[in-house]
């Protein structure tokens, strides 16, 4: 069994330390969701919400971005800041496909690099993933419908393309922001950046694509103004790869990481199919203020964990060996929840800290603990890859629950 050697002991944390740095940020990304929920009952009632209904479609999809970009940018920087591996030879060196493990952070000329190709990289990744959200709204609604609207597929498209650009630049920078502030300060970024990332995530971008489509769907006779929009951003997207390229391992992560995100961008499109047809039922009247509270919950919580456990796979072992530690590949929910060990204990402080959506964070939690070490021993860093498919999944979960509380209500009240 291969693992990694280090002059300092692994760093030890009590459950009441884990509550106390994850308790302000994860209150802090509630309250994000929480105005989110409201911002979303409001713009509902929109007119391009009810003309351009597949916008509907698209709410899951590009809230989702902040766990398939930001979010992994928090924990692949987050592990990048608290595990310096030593790596023994230039073949463990060349196995690690993100920033992690090389204390990268800890020269500026280098630290300045990192960011940089990191931004970079959830720039191209935010354009084709918003671009790609925006074909599957025009597909899944016009399924559904049985026709297309060129018109509104064009608004959909640039609507989409350009709030995911500007979300993700946003919300990037405050996301270095906060793994170098809690860098400095002392505070584990496992524990904090991912639900700061997540805080004002839904509120931006649930804000721009309102402001933007209703804005495209006012100026629909200048047929086109969003596809030059949309065509722009799209053009930009070999700036922000060459960019990116300067960086190895965020070249390889251009190479590998588009599965996740594609896939998850899929999922929360299913998402948002059933978030289209139920806002439109009278019977669900009042869904859309819990719908990012539920889903950004699970995301949330489930992103804590999986950066904490990706952290201290690489802080103990190389991707494609377990650490010693863990003894099995495939644990089931009681090793999940109840054992001794250091995840376990962030799993059970996670899952009290939510009661309301206890089963999807449960879930959640356990498809966390499996897939960290599935993709561990695949030899592919978990930074990259479970956290957009465990939001998606988290947004799937929550809207699917959310819908099926309503309709139980609502035939118990009939």
């Amino acid at each position: 069994m291969l693992e990694a050697k280090f002059p300092l002991p692994a760093p030890k944390e009590s459950s009441r330390m884990i509550c106390l740095q994850v308790m302000p940020s994860f209150v802090l990304a509630g309250l994000g969701m929480v105005t989110a929920g409201i911002l979303l009952d409001q713009v509902q009632h929109w007119t391009v919400f009810q003309e351009i209904s597949e916008v509907f479609i698209l709410v899951p999809a590009l809230v989702g971005l902040k766990g398939n970009l930001e979010m992994t940018l928090a924990s692949r920087l987050s592990t990048a800041v608290s595990a310096n591996t030593i790596l023994h030879t230039d073949t463990q060196r060349k196995m690690l496909t993100s920033t992690a493990n090389t204390g990268q952070l800890e020269e500026p000329q280098r630290q300045w690099r990192t960011l940089c190709c990191n931004l970079a990289l959830i720039q191209v990744q935010a354009t084709v993933v918003g671009f790609l959200a925006a074909v599957a709204a025009v597909s899944l609604g016009g399924l559904t419908r049985g026709r297309v609207d060129v018109v509104h597929a064009a608004i959909l498209c640039a609507s989409s393309v350009t709030a995911a650009f500007l979300a993700a630049l946003s919300l990037g920078l405050v996301t270095v922001a906060v793994i170098i502030g809690s860098r400095r300060v002392g505070v584990n970024p496992d524990n904090v950046a991912t639900p700061i990332a997540a805080s004002l995530g839904d509120v931006i971008t649930l804000s721009l694509l309102a402001a933007l489509s209703r804005f495209f769907l006012c100026y629909r006779d200048t047929w086109y103004l969003p596809v030059v929009v949309c065509a722009f951003f799209l053009l930009l997207a070999p700036l922000w790869v060459l960019v990116a390229r300067r960086s190895p391992p965020i070249a390889e992560v251009l190479k590998s990481g588009w599965q996740p995100v594609i896939l998850a961008m899929s999922l929360s499109s299913v998402g948002g199919l059933i978030l289209d047809k139920t806002l439109s039922n009278p019977n669900f009247e009042g869904m859309a203020v819990f719908t990012p509270v539920i889903n950004g919950v699970g995301g949330n919580l489930v992103a804590i964990q999986a950066s904490r456990m990706s952290t201290y796979l690489h802080y103990w072992s190389i991707p494609g060996a377990l650490p010693f530690k863990i003894t099995t590949d495939c644990p089931g929910p009681f090793a999940t929840f109840f054992s001794s060990d250091l995840n376990s204990k962030s799993a059970r402080v996670l899952a009290m800290l939510v009661v309301p959506a206890l089963l999807q964070v449960v879930i959640l939690l356990h498809a966390a603990n499996l897939m960290v070490r599935w993709l561990w021993r695949r030899g592919l860093d978990p930074d990259n890859f479970s956290i957009p498919y465990l939001t998606a999944l988290g947004d799937l979960l929550g809207t699917a629950f959310l819908a099926l509380s309503f309709r139980l209500i609502h035939q118990i009240s009939s």
